[in-house]
């Protein structure tokens, strides 16, 4: 591995699990990490999530190879001119945001002349902050790396084997593309969750406590994705808010040609597309993406 020491800025759910993942997966591997929450950064001592944990980010960034933003998409800009003048020459900015046209406009504003290479670990849980990282959370998923056009070829395949090294899967493609993608895969549907969630809760003619009590599978699925870091999923529909929109227009006339089909009892064309979906689904499992036991895996009493 070329990267001797790499910096994490952030120490969540994603920058925790990367601290732990190179600990784990690349013992030679230095790390140092900075979090703005001075509580986060003791629990990260606490947890070692990196083997110094700085108390400002500029220290925090001294000397490293690799520097990985783990903030939310909003605070991309403010975190990189932080770091900016504790960068050693040549080394690596990345970060690990859904929004990568946006974040890549940032990063090269924030720090001219620096060696930007955005990357995305599709991975995660519902959960976030310093307790919510473990040194597995990459293996067998998917980490889209999103070069810009002028990023040197070595840089790349570096950042690349780093993601591999910690047990992902890595696909590069162009940043626009990337967002479009993740806005149908990842974004909508957060979007649709929070949404119904919401909405289940705010019916006048069913309490809190019977949404809650009678939740079905379906319902409890949507919970899990509506519990997410709010501020993270915030920024995220604010800086991809192109693809997002064109995502859900598409989205929207879909739904409502179902609406049409439910109220004309045109049991065929539902028919078609739940096989359809249902196709897909069993496509996901088949590529190792998901748990193929009942019942999503869950284990019960």
């Amino acid at each position: 591995m070329s990267f001797e020491k790499v910096a994490i800025i952030g120490l969540g759910l994603i920058g925790g699990s990367i601290g732990l993942a190179v600990r784990q997966d690349m013992p030679g591997v230095a790390t140092s990490g900075y979090d703005a929450d001075p509580k986060v950064r003791e629990r990260a001592r606490e947890r070692q999530l990196a083997d110094v944990i700085a108390d400002n980010p500029a220290e925090a960034v001294e000397g490293a190879d690799l520097v990985i933003l783990c903030v939310p998409v909003g605070a991309m800009c403010k975190a990189a001119k932080a770091i900016a003048p504790g960068l050693k020459e040549g080394c690596v900015i990345s970060d690990v945001g859904s929004s990568k046209r946006s974040i890549t406009e940032a990063l090269v504003k924030a720090l001219p002349g620096r060696t930007i290479i955005p990357a995305h670990p599709v991975a995660g849980t519902e959960h976030s902050g310093p307790d919510a990282g473990f040194a597995t959370l990459f293996h067998q998923r998917w980490c889209i790396v999103t070069p810009p056009e002028d990023a040197p070829e070595d840089k790349v395949a570096e950042l690349v084997d780093f993601w591999e090294a910690l047990g992902a899967m890595v696909e590069t493609m162009d940043a626009a593309h990337h967002d479009r993608v993740l806005a149908v895969t990842s974004h909508i549907p957060h979007l649709i969750a929070y949404t119904i969630v919401g909405t289940a809760s705010d019916l006048e003619e069913v309490t809190r406590s019977e949404v809650i009590k009678y939740s079905a599978g379906g319902f409890r699925d949507f919970t899990r994705i509506a519990a997410s870091d709010p501020t993270m999923w915030r920024d995220v529909f604010l800086n991809n808010k192109d693809a997002v929109l064109e995502m859900l227009d598409v989205f929207l006339t879909d739904l409502a040609l179902m609406r049409e089909a439910i109220r004309a009892g045109d049991g065929e064309m539902m028919h078609d597309t739940f096989s359809r979906t249902r196709a897909i689904r069993r496509s996901i499992v088949a590529l190792g993406q998901d748990d193929p036991r009942p019942d999503f895996g869950r284990e019960h009493d």
